[in-house]
């Protein structure tokens, strides 16, 4: 099996794993904190941690997998989406570090990453989604239905035309007076409260495809008028607020992997991506899928943020397949799946 060394540096998250075949052996994130105090990822701030952190990152992954420079195969490395500056960081390391031990380069989509970390080694060892699968990937940048045939071959089928689920849950908490990210907060504080308290709007939109800005402005505009007529109202409804404004972002997801199933014929379907997290998301798919038939799977959650690992898992399906880069590689902010 090959020994291969991902890193993973598409946004504020430096991260570097080895895995062994499909087990993983070390996988270290540094996360940056420092973004907290602006509400949201600041671009130049991020890529000037990556620098900092992606030696000693490395350094540790190799420690705690007992491996040498000398045992890896193959390095991969997230070529995109994310932030042009996050990813040169990860880039430039990767071919310095490919040119200097003659290992060949492996570039990994990003999300196409959070969908195969389903296929990471696991104590079950059994526990993995048969192709065709349907993907619901909801992070913080993206939202979107993947058809996936194999492990390399996959295609979208509906996408936010907007914002993403992950930044409606920030947007809506930072409203709420709570910090970035947000949405961890939203999911705590939900759970004292009710879900049906506050209704919003069901956003329309064509086929599957996702749209979350109204639903953002019109819980702005709901604040500001409950506010104006008590100041405290947010903080005497922090609960039920945080319930009902994750049930209508829920239930527009739901309602679409929904529709997507029907539609393909599919009854195996997915998460992925930091939003699969969500313990509301998670009781609530499983319980469709209870009632539909479907096997659900749910990622571990270590893997559902940023991290290395799904980079590592992407890089051994497209090592078998011999699917290297040359030094001529470019990050790519936009990459599609």
């Amino acid at each position: 099996m090959p020994i291969i060394l991902a890193i993973e540096s598409s946004c504020d998250e430096t991260s570097a794993a080895i895995l062994n075949g499909r087990k993983v052996l070390s996988n270290i994130i540094a996360n940056q904190e420092i973004h907290e105090n602006y509400g949201g990822v600041v671009p130049e701030l991020a890529s000037r941690v990556h620098q900092q952190n992606i030696v000693p990152v490395i350094d540790q992954a190799l420690k705690k997998a007992a491996l040498k420079i000398d045992d890896i195969d193959a390095i991969a490395f997230t070529r995109g989406p994310g932030l042009m500056g996050s990813l040169l960081v990860g880039v430039s390391f990767a071919k310095s570090f490919a040119q200097a031990l003659g290992l060949p380069m492996i570039e990994v989509n990003h999300m196409q990453a959070h969908i195969l970390a389903h296929f990471i080694e696991n104590e079950k060892n059994d526990h993995y989604p048969g192709f065709p699968f349907l993907t619901l990937t909801v992070s913080g940048g993206h939202t979107q239905i993947v058809l996936v045939e194999d492990h390399l071959k996959m295609k979208v089928i509906g996408q936010t035309i907007d914002d993403a689920a992950g930044e409606a849950f920030d947007k809506t908490g930072i409203l709420l007076g709570l910090n970035y990210p947000a949405g961890p907060m939203i999911d705590r504080l939900a759970k004292e409260g009710d879900p049906n308290k506050f209704p919003f709007p069901f956003p329309k939109t064509k086929g599957l495809d996702f749209s979350f800005s109204g639903l953002k402005t019109s819980f702005l505009y709901f604040l500001q008028k409950e506010v104006a007529k008590n100041k405290d109202f947010i903080a005497e409804n922090l609960n039920d607020l945080c319930a009902s404004i994750q049930h209508s972002i829920v239930r527009v997801l739901i309602a679409k992997i929904r529709k997507a199933a029907e539609q393909e014929g599919i009854s195996s379907i997915a998460i992925a991506g930091g939003v699969s997290a969500n313990s509301y998301l998670i009781e609530q798919l499983e319980e469709l899928g209870r009632k539909k038939r479907w096997k659900v799977f749910i990622p571990k959650k270590e893997y559902t943020t940023d991290n290395a690992a799904m980079i590592g898992i992407t890089a051994y399906y497209k090592y078998l397949e011999n699917d290297f880069v040359g030094l001529d590689i470019k990050p790519d902010p936009r990459l599609k799946v």
